[in-house]
């Protein structure tokens, strides 16, 4: 074709010849233009007119040929909806198997405007819509074409993109691995459907193929949960639970621990309420007897019990912090409240879990001096420190009053705050009925302001009538302080129900004077619309665009909150609207922030979406950039988001350090300095803000909270949005919401620890107890290894140099050289005679052991050991099957 190109310099004469009447001399030409025009389809663009009636001419035999012309010049003039128009009168002769440019975008085009028209029929619930054959006939021969090519993947997504269950059904049956096929098509789903609705549909649609074609419990209960099915899930544990085997049983055991990891309470309450009770009457029933010992090991694993207790054991032995808080505490003046109170918030978020409350109960005299607020928080901190330490009911009251703490409101409100902590995600209802006694029992706001905040966290998602009407009590009472925590607790209750409450909650808003309860209102209404994405529209809507810019605040993070992970683009669109025109502040830097949660399902993204944003001339968009780098990225230690963050530690403005600061601790957790360097870099540079007398208050706030997040949970922590099965994590995702009100008040500092997970792996066996059992860590130790052991400051003045006269220099200026160099050869000496070992290329871990995020790819089973998992998990609790013991069988 080259060749016989350098002989046509135009295409003017097979042009001419298509006005001949003879038609072989017509078919001449246009064989000849449809293979010249890729050169010549400038020229050949005036002579469209002419080929168009060659195509509208029944009765001419080339009319196909005709229209795969004319589709070729319009895909050249960019007009592709003609392009595709002719592409599809073109019939066989538009070849799907052809690997060029013009066929790959006019197929594309064809698949996107195909998948369209069905989306519209399915939505308008339309069945007799009637498609254009042609187009549908050229869809389906490109995705016969994949799955005839074994490209399988490329099926699937153009078959849930087009709404082909008979093609995805076909891929999913021919593949090589029906096991990891289908899991291809859930994590699609997950990842990339909207709406909701249709996102439902497909994965109604996988239960069914995992029912039918791999039996994979573990995934269909993920997928169950998705679709808010706890009676299917509870059918399936019975099942698995009344079976007479082990297996079962340990399976079973598993998917209760996934399904605790998901953190939805309200879900996995209705779960353990649908499974039956045993009979244990008339007595001797041997299954049944069997079937109530399991079903009081998977009560107890569904209740949170055995979650929390390993996670608070495996925190409180492997606590790594030394002279931590004690090295701050003397590099800070103690009479700056500000700085003070950060300590206390910091010492609670570094042993968050731990049980480790020395510090607290060594500064009791320093607290009782303190400030009232900075007693709220010391109290409050307690509930984070000892979080699922349930010796007795109320033993936050206990431990602090033990010790002589001063009694007041202040304290005893803290307490009540702690206490919701501590009993997250419970479900006590002695607990809720002591705080609930608090409301009722004292009209101080401070013990009120506690009591509703404990309140929201203990009853977390229930949607508890009684409750909100107790709080909506509190909240009439128009006190500034009471009605805010109100607001955000009556948020908290209801999280993801998208309740009509909420129009109750909006109502009030309007009418009250105080901001705080406005403030408090809004995000309330926020949480209540936590993951309902397109259901949440209308509510969105009438928060934006509202003129109280505190609402219009609310309507960000009910943007945040509804398209959590969802990577949505109409919502990342809305956000970076108002990111860029709100006249509000307040409203630009949430609506920054914001983008942090609706992103974090892909991290790599954020960076790159928030570059731009990170260097506008307004500081409170700098401020939200910062904090959203660190949401959507926090534990991953993605070089992006640190080169993103690095510049803003040292921004002129003292609040965007503060929140880079932070955001930065919660990029680098769990990250070693040997595998990046930076994260040695930025501890030092943590510790010079906090020494440096000059610094900006802010800043070594900022600095204060960032060495307390780095170091969280006695570095045995991280901050995930999402479980292990890509499920998003409710209460971490809602703690992170919450704490972002720091801006406003600090004590919500504390919702953080609501975002951490213990990186361990726990292996645990039939009876949850934890085996002896070793696993392989293929990587250097060093790369996962603690921080070094801090060493505590010493404080000594600066001496100025002293005068040294001439003389008495030269004379020591010989000695000193000649000890210099003996010195010098000494230490080589002694470096030489010392050879550093090579440092192993693996490590071999005890359970239960540290296991950080980033080094979960390279955790390996031994293959001959005693015990193996029943699902193959890098991290968190592992069920563990024991392959020495021969009897298969419970009966």
């Amino acid at each position: 074709m080259a060749a016989a190109a350098a002989m046509v310099s135009s295409a003017g004469a097979l042009l001419a010849m298509l006005n001949e009447s003879h038609p072989a001399l017509k078919l001449h030409a246009l064989s000849n233009l449809n293979a010249f025009v890729d050169l010549f389809w400038p020229e050949i663009s005036y002579s469209v007119p002419i080929i168009q009636t060659l195509y509208e001419d029944e009765k001419f035999d080339q009319r196909q040929l005709a229209a795969l012309l004319v589709s070729k010049v319009f895909y050249y003039l960019c007009e592709l909806n003609d392009s595709l128009s002719y592409a599809l009168g073109a019939g066989p002769l538009f070849d799907v198997s052809q690997d060029s440019d013009f066929v790959r975008t006019i197929l594309a085009k064809a698949i996107d405007e195909y998948a369209s028209l069905r989306t519209k029929a399915a939505e308008a619930n339309d069945e007799s819509t009637v498609l254009d054959s042609r187009l549908e006939a050229v869809v389906e021969r490109m995705l016969d074409k994949c799955i005839t090519d074994g490209k399988y993947k490329q099926a699937i997504g153009m078959a849930i993109e087009c709404r082909r269950w008979d093609i995805l059904q076909a891929a999913i049956i021919r593949s090589d691995d029906i096991q990891s096929t289908i899991n291809y098509c859930m994590d699609v789903s997950r990842s990339f459907l909207n709406p909701r609705e249709y996102r439902h549909e497909v994965l109604r649609f996988l239960v069914k193929m995992y029912e039918q074609l791999s039996p994979d419990y573990s995934s269909i209960c993920q997928c169950l949960m998705m679709l808010d099915d706890s009676e299917g899930i509870a059918k399936i544990l019975e099942k698995l639970l009344r079976s007479e085997y082990v297996d079962h049983a340990l399976l079973a055991f598993q998917i209760a621990f996934d399904l605790v990891e998901n953190e939805n309470q309200a879900f996995l309450l209705k779960v353990m309420s649908q499974l039956s009770t045993p009979k244990l009457q008339p007595s001797g029933n041997i299954h049944e007897e069997v079937y109530a010992e399991k079903f009081t090991k998977i009560r107890r694993i569904l209740f949170g019990e055995v979650s929390m207790q390993l996670s608070m054991q495996f925190l409180a032995t492997n606590e790594k912090l030394d002279f931590i808080i004690k090295k701050i505490e003397q590099s800070v003046d103690m009479t700056n409240s500000v700085c003070h109170n950060a300590i206390i918030y910091s010492n609670a978020i570094m042993h968050a879990g731990t049980t480790a409350n020395e510090y607290i109960m060594e500064n009791l005299e320093l607290l009782n001096r303190a400030s009232n607020w900075a007693k709220f928080s010391a109290m409050a901190g307690l509930g984070v420190i000892h979080r699922g330490h349930q010796l007795q009911n109320k033993s936050v009251l206990d431990i602090s009053m033990q010790h002589g703490a001063s009694d007041g409101p202040y304290t005893a409100g803290g307490q009540r705050f702690g206490l919701g902590l501590m009993h997250l995600n419970n479900n006590e209802e002695d607990i809720k009925t002591f705080l609930r006694g608090s409301l009722s029992s004292s009209s101080v706001e401070v013990i009120q302001h506690g009591a509703c905040l404990g309140l929201g966290l203990a009853a977390l998602g229930n949607a508890d009538n009684d409750v909100f009407e107790d709080l909506k009590n509190v909240l009439y009472t128009d006190s500034a302080l009471a009605g805010e925590a109100a607001g955000i607790s009556m948020g908290l209750l209801m999280a993801g129900t998208a309740s009509e409450r909420a129009v109750e909650m909006l109502d009030y808003a309007h009418k009250t004077q105080h901001e705080k309860i406005v403030r408090g209102l809004a995000l309330g209404v926020a949480l209540t619309v936590y993951g309902r994405e397109e259901e949440a529209d209308t509510l969105i809507e009438q928060m934006t665009r509202d003129q109280d810019p505190i609402l219009r605040y609310g309507g960000m993070y009910a943007i945040a909150l509804a398209y959590r992970g969802t990577l949505n683009s109409k919502a990342i669109r809305k956000l970076l609207h108002f990111a860029v025109s709100d006249v509000s502040n307040d409203v630009r830097r949430t609506a920054v922030i914001a983008l942090g949660f609706v992103l974090y399902s892909d991290p790599e993204q954020t960076p790159r979406m928030v570059s731009l944003l990170s260097k506008s001339y307004n500081p409170h968009v700098r401020y939200g950039a910062a904090l959203a780098v660190g949401i959507s990225c926090a534990g991953s230690g993605l070089s992006e988001a640190i080169s993103l963050l690095e510049p803003l530690t040292s921004d002129d403005v003292d609040f965007v350090r503060q929140g880079a600061l932070i955001a930065m601790s919660m990029v680098m957790l769990q990250i070693s300095e040997v595998s990046d360097s930076r994260v040695g870099a930025f501890r030092r540079q943590l510790e010079e803000i906090i020494l440096d007398e000059w610094e900006e208050t802010m800043s070594k706030m900022g600095a204060i909270l960032a060495t307390g997040i780095i170091d969280a949970g006695g570095r045995n922590v991280t901050i995930k949005l999402m479980s292990k099965t890509k499920y998003d994590r409710m209460t971490a995702v809602i703690g992170l919401a919450v704490f972002t009100q720091y801006w406003y008040w600090h004590p919500l500092l504390h919702f953080i620890s609501l975002a951490f997970s213990t990186t361990a792996f726990i292996g645990l066996d039939y009876e949850l107890n934890m085996p002896r059992f070793q696993f392989l860590s293929h990587a250097e130790p060093s790369l996962f290894e603690y921080p070094k052991p801090t060493v505590p400051i010493t404080t000594t003045p600066v001496k100025l140099p002293t005068a040294i006269l001439s003389t008495s220099s030269r004379r020591r200026v010989r000695p000193g050289k000649k000890e210099n160099e003996k010195a010098d050869s000494m230490q080589v000496d002694s470096s030489t005679e010392k050879k550093s070992e090579p440092e192993p290329s693996f490590e071999i871990l005890d359970n239960p052991a540290r296991v950080v995020p980033t080094q979960e790819i390279y955790i390996k089973f031994l293959p001959l050991s005693r015990y193996v998992p029943v699902k193959s998990a890098p991290s968190g609790i592992v069920i563990l099957k024991d392959l020495q013991i021969e009897e298969y069988y419970i009966i």
